[in-house]
């Protein structure tokens, strides 16, 4: 080995360290609604999609019903549908319980890593339209899954181009104070903690994190070494879980994801933000179930 080689525990070290100077480790300010009763720090915050609410007919019965089960916070689609983020944002208001962050609409059909002009400028307005809507909503994350790999589109050019695109829209998510948290999915792309954290740290810039989703890496990982490695560069997780003996989709608690290390994980680096389920949601009573899965979870710790 010589002087010049860069061990894994070199390059995850280098990168705390930039991490921190950039002051990634401090997320940007959270709305007045997102920190109200929240008690002391380091308490990591249960919430759930609103597409997954299945019970109520209004955005305030669903938020609502939602609060009453102990959700703390919500995630919600972008849409162009102003009158929907209005009415969102006064049912959050109404039942105290805050939107936290905002999934962009158009990532997977109009990737930014797309060669056609044309998509790239949809999922650049649809990432536009997301930031918009965290700002009214008073979130302050906008999930984005950054390119897709295909015969079309080369590992380098979607790691360009996504870059390229994502630095033009961090001038409007600086000026919103809002996150772009770029997600690990199925994607071909960002394949290992360590290229993950560089191409966070690429960018320079507090307001380009990473969307950790714990159950996306268990086929070919474990999600609390990425946690570990990634640091105080995650600015949000998704909650999933999956079983590689035959290769499905679980209820939490019934894959494979080891769920005492994961939060052990988050603990040490310490992330204190907010676990978001992104299964299959339903009626009352299922949403009350999800509920007590992760509340199980958290007690892991």
């Amino acid at each position: 080995m010589t002087d010049n080689h860069m061990t894994r525990r070199d390059f995850v070290a280098q990168g705390l360290a930039g991490a921190a100077a950039l002051g990634i480790a401090g997320a940007p300010r959270a709305s007045a609604a997102e920190t109200a009763g929240k008690p002391g720090g380091g308490k990591l915050r249960k919430a759930t999609q609103y597409g997954r609410i299945g019970s109520g007919s209004t955005p305030l019965e669903k938020l609502k019903l939602a609060k009453d089960i102990g959700w703390e916070g919500i995630e919600c689609d972008a849409t162009e549908n102003q009158k929907f983020i209005d009415d969102l944002r006064a049912a959050s208001d109404k039942a105290g319980i805050p939107i936290h962050g905002v999934v962009c609409a158009t990532h997977w059909r109009c990737p930014l890593s797309d060669p056609d002009p044309a998509k790239v400028k949809i999922g650049m307005a649809g990432m536009r339209t997301a930031l918009k809507n965290a700002k009214d909503l008073g979130a302050t994350s906008v999930l984005l899954v950054p390119a897709v790999v295909s015969e079309a589109v080369s590992y380098k050019q979607a790691y360009d181009r996504s870059q390229k695109h994502i630095r033009e829209l961090l001038p409007m998510a600086e000026e919103y104070g809002i996150t772009i948290g770029i997600e690990n999915v199925w994607n071909k792309f960002l394949l290992s903690p360590l290229e993950f954290s560089r191409y966070v740290d690429e960018f320079g810039n507090k307001y380009a994190r990473s969307y950790f989703d714990i159950g996306n890496v268990v086929i070919f990982g474990f999600p609390q070494d990425w946690i570990r490695t990634l640091g105080p560069r995650i600015s949000r997780i998704h909650l999933k879980d999956f079983k590689r003996a035959g290769y499905k989709w679980t209820d939490l608690l019934e894959g494979d994801v080891n769920w005492p290390e994961c939060i052990k994980a988050l603990k040490e680096v310490g992330y204190d933000g907010w676990l978001t389920t992104e299964v299959g949601g339903g009626d009352e009573a299922a949403l009350r179930k999800l509920h007590g899965q992760v509340e199980k979870i958290l007690s892991c710790a």
